[in-house]
């Protein structure tokens, strides 16, 4: 049973969540990089021209929402959000294992509710609202300029959960085979430091 699970479930999972994790990883530095530079050129424009503009201090929100989204599915995965572990170590490994399947359960259980948040602020009421200050400057061509709608904000919120809903799958599919079989070869998680606890 526990091949079954490693080889029709859990390897097609880790590996699209591989692929997808690191796509992901690519966009948020990219994200994170036009952040700094659109911050600096606020800076510049407010204390060295005395003229600051409009639309830097939203599209900085914008892609620290996107980069934030698109990097917590991996610190996930990584086992790299602050945790408090004294609990899991003193217990024995089954315990510790079946502790670690509760709380991911709990934490898929939450998960579940936020994606409908998500889907709401995205696609709901909220997100048919335009930016106050980020505009597409169309116009340059001879048209006009088109404003930016929220839900491209929103939609942060919805793709992270839905990232973090399968690396939560995929984390409860890992302690479930170590439970049963703590020597099985688990996929690589592509950690950079560490791998999981759970690996």
């Amino acid at each position: 049973m526990v091949s079954l699970i490693v080889t029709l479930l859990l390897r097609p999972l880790a590996g699209a969540n591989s692929l997808l994790l690191a796509i992901g990883r690519q966009v948020a530095w990219l994200a994170l990089a036009l952040m700094v530079l659109v911050i600096l050129a606020q800076v510049f424009f407010r204390y060295v021209l005395n003229n600051a503009l409009a639309w830097p201090d939203e599209a900085a929100r914008f892609l620290m929402l996107w980069m934030t989204a698109l990097m917590a599915p991996s610190a996930m995965r990584w086992g790299g959000f602050v945790s408090i572990d004294m609990l899991p170590s003193a217990l024995g490994r089954v315990a510790s294992r079946v502790l670690t399947l509760v709380l991911l359960f709990m934490a898929l259980a939450v998960l579940l509710i936020a994606i409908q948040h998500g889907y709401k602020h995205t696609f709901g009421f909220g997100g048919r609202f335009n930016s106050s200050s980020l505009r597409i400057p169309f116009d340059w061509f001879g048209g006009e300029v088109v404003r930016v709608k929220l839900r491209y904000m929103y939609a942060s919120l919805l793709v992270c959960v839905i990232l973090l809903i399968s690396v939560t799958i995929e984390l409860i599919l890992r302690s479930l085979v170590l439970l049963f079989k703590p020597e099985a070869e688990l996929p690589a998680t592509g950690a950079p430091a560490r791998q999981l606890e759970t690996d």
